[in-house]
């Protein structure tokens, strides 16, 4: 049993990377390889063939559930270092897989988005692990300004769990940014992809908040979503929207009353992108 075990994992492996779409397991192994180790793998964790095993789910959510509609991915850098940052919404992060499918499949040049998730995902069983292997990073920002320094793509979510959390009353309003990724752009002269999401906001309608429960079980949020029973999104139509490259110029410890500013003309364009989006849209479901 134990010598048939690898070669039924082989065959199983083989079968999931036939569902592939060739082109996209073209474009996967287009992905920079020069800092893989003799296992195949980065120095963060990251492993190209895992996410070619998860490349026909990333697809399938893209393309046939969330019908993804992707709008100025010209934008993107076919290479060199740069932070993506948009709004979040959910309750769970489909939004960041759906951009950064949408940047791999889409862009002109692919490229492998490195999300930052929330600290507690680390303690989550086969998730964290899952997350590690397909390239996603724990939000810290001494990894992240290496991976930078890397020229690696960075997503950041300045409004961290309070985006995600939001309750339905509050779909498309920007929370608070946090300053961090700022100061990333500034330390390491990233330019900055601004993005909005439209059609996350209502995949899973939070009309309150537990806070006791998400105390009690140590999680940020305790969202009571209707009409949903079951731990699935609904499936709205996912409109994407890429802004043109912003810089940014000064240093990291600039005051904050500085990097308030750039921060605030950061999130006033993607609110902008926000509602340009919404004028736009005709139906959340088609």
């Amino acid at each position: 049993m134990a010598r048939g075990r690898p070669g039924l994992l082989s065959r199983i492996t083989d079968v999931i990377e036939g569902l592939v779409d060739p082109r996209l397991r073209a474009r996967i192994d287009a992905l920079p390889r020069n800092n893989l180790n003799e296992f195949g793998v980065d120095p963060f964790g990251c492993d190209p063939e895992v996410i070619k095993l998860i490349a026909p789910f990333m697809t399938f959510m893209k393309d046939k559930y969330f019908r993804v509609e992707a709008h100025g991915t010209e934008h993107i850098p076919g290479d060199g270092r740069f932070l993506l940052i948009g709004n979040h919404s959910g309750q769970l992060p489909f939004d960041a897989m759906m951009v950064g499918t949408t940047v791999l499949t889409e862009a002109p040049r692919p490229r492998l988005v490195r999300s930052m998730v929330e600290r507690w995902s680390a303690d989550l069983p086969f998730v964290s692990e899952l997350f590690v292997r397909s390239g996603q990073i724990v939000g810290d920002p001494r990894v992240c300004t290496r991976l930078l320094e890397a020229d690696e793509a960075v997503l950041v979510f300045p409004e961290g769990v309070k985006g995600i959390s939001k309750l339905f009353s509050q779909r498309y309003q920007l929370a608070n940014f946090g300053h961090g990724f700022m100061r990333l752009a500034l330390q390491t002269r990233a330019p900055i992809i601004p993005f909005a999401v439209i059609g996350a906001e209502e995949q899973a309608p939070a009309i309150a908040d537990i806070q006791p429960l998400a105390r009690l079980l140590g999680l940020p949020a305790a969202p009571v979503i209707f009409p949903q029973f079951l731990p699935l999104p609904l499936p709205t139509r996912y409109r994407i929207w890429f802004g043109e490259p912003m810089e940014f110029k000064g240093s990291v410890d600039d005051d904050d009353d500085v990097v308030g500013t750039h921060v605030k003309k950061v999130k006033n364009t993607i609110q902008r992108m926000i509602d340009h989006g919404l004028k736009r849209r005709r139906s959340v479901f088609f």
